[in-house]
């Protein structure tokens, strides 16, 4: 796993859609999670199954954020926060080889546990300021060093990235970047050029 992780957005269902096609038909989106808070969740399986068509078409692996029961209805992965639920209790719900990512902040401690558990790789943030979690501070890039150093499975970074600040994320050790914002904040016609763009970061930083 190497390069754009994309989270949705909070935008109107049927806007959400188009801004994930354009995204997916890059052929540059490595995973695409599931994350709508304001959602109620009586109507989040009818969300995840219009998306989960996209993600079948392109062949882009789909993850559910936080919530095991609803992966689990679907068949995929989860991406799990430090107080969303267990990696074993994941893995004893959810069909073997799916995706199972872990939220570790700045914890070096807590990407040990997950990893040892059998998570599918580790994700460390925010890194830069961000608006959609604002209470999550910015850690900055030296942890994804430590992590680098110490981890061998794929390492997400996540918070405030942009094509823009990317180069030290990835070239610290990022393999995957997770991002919202600068993707999915833009019109639908801007949205591939932006993907391509992030592709293009990958390609040319430090492997």
């Amino acid at each position: 796993m190497r390069g754009l992780y994309l989270i949705t957005n909070n935008d109107p269902i049927e806007e959400l859609l188009l801004k994930l096609d354009a995204a997916l038909a890059t052929g540059h989106i490595q995973i695409l999670q599931y994350r709508r808070k304001h959602t109620p969740l009586t109507e989040q399986p009818q969300e995840v199954a219009r998306i989960k068509e996209l993600c079948d078409r392109y062949v882009v692996p789909f993850v559910i954020n936080d919530n095991i029961q609803l992966a689990a209805q679907f068949g995929l992965g989860v991406h799990l926060g430090q107080s969303d639920g267990e990696i074993k209790d994941a893995k004893a719900l959810l069909p073997q080889g799916v995706i199972i990512g872990k939220t570790c902040s700045s914890s070096l401690d807590f990407a040990e546990k997950a990893v040892q558990d059998g998570a599918s790789y580790v994700a460390f943030g925010a890194i830069y300021s961000t608006l959609t979690k604002p209470e999550a501070g910015c850690i900055g890039v030296d942890v994804l060093k430590q992590a680098r150093q110490r981890f061998t499975l794929p390492i997400c970074a996540i918070g405030g990235l942009s094509v823009e600040n990317s180069q030290d994320v990835i070239d610290a050790g990022a393999d995957l970047c997770a991002v919202i914002t600068d993707i999915l904040a833009l019109d639908t016609k801007q949205i591939a050029t932006r993907v391509n763009a992030w592709a293009d970061q990958f390609k040319t930083a430090i492997k």
